[in-house]
C-alpha cells in the first residue's frame, strides 16, 4: 500500500499555487484560442478543441479539453504513436510546445486535474494496465496533472513494459510529494516547453 506523502500545508499551497496559475493563463488561453481560430482554417482545418474521456482522481472520468492536433477521424482507443500520420505539420509545432495541453487549465480550475499529476490515461488503457499491473489503480489516489515526474524523466510510453516504469515514478511521487518535488518537476516541465524536447 502507498501512503499519500505531504503534509497539509503543502495540499493546500499546491491547490492554491493551481488555481491561481490557471487563472493566470486564461488570457494566454484566450489570446492562443483566437489565433488558432484565425489560422486553424488554412493550417489545421476542423475544430478549434478536442475533448477525451480519461480517469481521473479516485477512478471517476471526465473530458480532458486539448487544442486539437490531428485530422479528424473515428473515435477509438489507440496510442498516440499510432496515430502519427494524422498530426498535420501544424498541430506537430503545437505539441512539441505543449501548446495543445493549455486548455486543461480549464480542468485545473474545475478540480478536475492539477499542475503535476499522474497523466490520465484513457479508461480502455487504464482498464487494461489494472488488469496487468499489479498496484495501477494506486495512481488515482490523487488528482491527475498536466505534467508529472513520469514525463518529465521518462516521456511518453506505449507498451506495458515502459507503462510499469511510468507507474513506479507515478507512485514515486504520491509516496514523496512535496515542496522540493513539486519545484523540481515544474522547472524540469518549463524547460521541457522552452525547448520543446519529448514530444510526439
Amino acid at each position: 500500500m502507498v501512503r499519500i506523502g505531504g503534509n497539509q500545508a503543502f495540499w493546500a499551497a499546491k491547490r492554491l499555487f493551481d488555481v491561481l496559475m490557471s487563472v493566470l493563463l486564461l488570457p494566454v488561453l484566450g489570446v492562443v484560442a483566437l489565433l488558432l481560430l484565425i489560422v486553424n482554417p488554412a493550417l489545421n482545418p476542423g475544430p478549434l478543441f478536442f475533448q477525451q474521456s480519461r480517469v481521473g482522481q479516485h477512478g471517476r472520468h471526465f473530458a480532458i479539453l486539448k487544442f486539437r492536433t490531428m485530422r479528424t477521424a473515428d473515435v477509438t482507443t489507440r496510442f498516440a504513436d499510432s496515430e502519427a500520420d494524422r498530426i498535420r505539420p501544424f498541430g506537430r509545432q503545437l505539441r512539441r510546445y505543449r501548446i495543445d495541453e493549455l486548455p486543461q487549465i480549464i480542468n485545473v480550475i474545475k478540480s478536475e486535474m492539477s499542475l503535476i499529476g499522474p497523466r490520465p490515461e484513457q479508461p480502455d488503457f487504464a482498464r487494461h494496465y489494472q488488469e496487468a499491473i499489479p498496484g495501477y489503480a494506486l495512481r488515482h489516489m490523487i488528482r491527475p496533472g498536466l505534467s508529472g515526474l513520469a514525463q518529465v524523466t521518462q516521456g511518453y510510453t506505449s507498451d506495458t513494459g515502459a507503462t510499469q516504469r511510468k507507474l513506479s515514478l507515478d507512485l514515486r511521487y504520491i509516496r514523496d510529494c512535496g515542496f522540493r518535488l513539486e519545484s523540481y518537476i515544474l522547472w524540469r516541465t518549463l524547460i521541457t516547453v522552452v525547448t520543446g524536447r519529448g514530444a510526439l
